[in-house]
C-alpha cells in the first residue's frame, strides 16, 4: 500500500481553471491520490462533464461555474469550499490566460485582462483562502507560473510580467504565512500540451525550435505538470516552500 506520507488522503483542495488542460490534470492527480476537489471554471458545460467524468471514476470532486477573474467569481468559488468543508488543505491558483502582442501593441483592456486572470486572480484567492487555509494548520498553495517569469520568450511581455510577479508573490507568502502552517510554492511549466498552448505550437516551424532548445526534446504533458503539484502538496516536501519548481524539459538551464 501507499505509504501515509505519499498520499493526500482526506485533504481538501480548490483548483482554479480546473476543467482543462493543466488544471483538469490536477484535479486529476490530486483525486488519485485521494483528496475531495472543489474545481472551479468559467464555462458550465466544461464543469459539468469534467464534474461528471471525475464522479463517475469515484472521485469526491464539486464544481462552481465562476471567473476568478472577478470579485464576484472568486467570493463565490472561496464559499464553495467553506460551504463544502469549513477548512482548506490546498491551494491551486491555476487559471491564466495571455494576449500575445509586441509591447506596444497591447491596449489598456488587455493589459487587464491578462493581469487580473493571472496575478489579481491569484493573489485574492490566496487571501481570501487564508483563513481556511490557516484552520487547517498544514496547508499549502501552488501558484502556477510559467518559465516566461523566469527568463524570455516570445509570448509577450505582460505574460511574463504576471507569471514574474506570481513567483515573488510566491516567496512573499511563503514567508509571511510560515508561521501560520501554510507552505506556497509554485510550479513554472515551459510549453505543455494545453489548449492554450497548442494555439500556438500549431506552427510547425515554432514547435521544432521549442523542441530543438528543450534538452529531453519533447513538449511536455499536463501530467507532468500534475505530478510536481501533487508533490508540493505532499508530506516528503513538507520542508519545501518558498520555491518555483520549473517544470521544463530543462529548458530554462539551457535558455531560448
Amino acid at each position: 500500500m501507499m505509504p501515509e506520507r505519499w498520499s493526500l488522503a482526506g485533504k481538501t483542495a480548490l483548483v482554479t481553471g480546473g476543467t482543462k488542460g493543466i488544471g483538469a490534470a490536477v484535479v486529476q492527480e490530486l483525486c488519485a491520490l485521494g483528496a475531495r476537489v472543489v474545481a472551479v471554471a468559467r464555462s458550465e458545460r466544461d464543469v459539468q462533464e469534467g464534474i461528471a467524468a471525475w464522479r463517475s471514476a469515484g472521485y469526491d470532486v464539486h464544481g462552481v461555474v465562476a471567473d476568478v477573474a472577478t470579485a464576484s467569481g472568486r467570493i463565490q468559488a472561496v464559499d464553495a469550499a467553506r460551504a463544502q468543508w469549513g477548512m482548506l488543505d490546498i491551494l491551486v491558483n491555476n487559471v491564466g490566460t495571455n494576449i500575445r502582442r509586441k509591447t506596444a501593441d497591447y491596449t489598456a483592456e488587455e493589459y487587464d485582462t491578462i493581469m487580473n486572470t493571472n496575478l489579481r486572480s491569484t493573489f485574492e484567492m490566496s487571501r481570501l483562502c487564508y483563513p481556511l487555509l490557516k484552520l487547517a494548520g498544514r496547508a499549502c498553495i501552488i501558484n502556477i507560473s510559467s518559465v516566461a517569469g523566469v527568463t524570455h520568450l516570445r509570448t509577450g511581455a505582460v505574460y511574463g510580467m504576471s507569471k514574474a510577479a506570481i513567483v515573488q508573490l510566491t516567496r512573499n507568502l511563503a514567508v509571511e504565512w510560515a508561521s501560520d502552517g501554510i507552505r506556497v510554492n509554485a510550479v513554472a511549466p515551459w510549453y505543455i500540451h494545453t489548449p492554450l498552448a497548442d494555439t500556438v505550437l500549431s506552427d510547425d516551424a515554432y514547435c521544432a525550435a521549442v523542441i530543438e532548445r528543450t534538452p529531453m526534446r519533447a513538449i511536455g504533458n499536463p501530467e507532468d505538470v500534475a505530478g510536481a503539484v501533487a508533490f508540493l502538496c505532499m508530506q516528503p516536501s513538507a520542508y519545501i516552500t518558498g520555491q518555483c519548481l520549473c517544470v521544463d524539459g530543462g529548458f530554462s538551464a539551457n535558455g531560448f
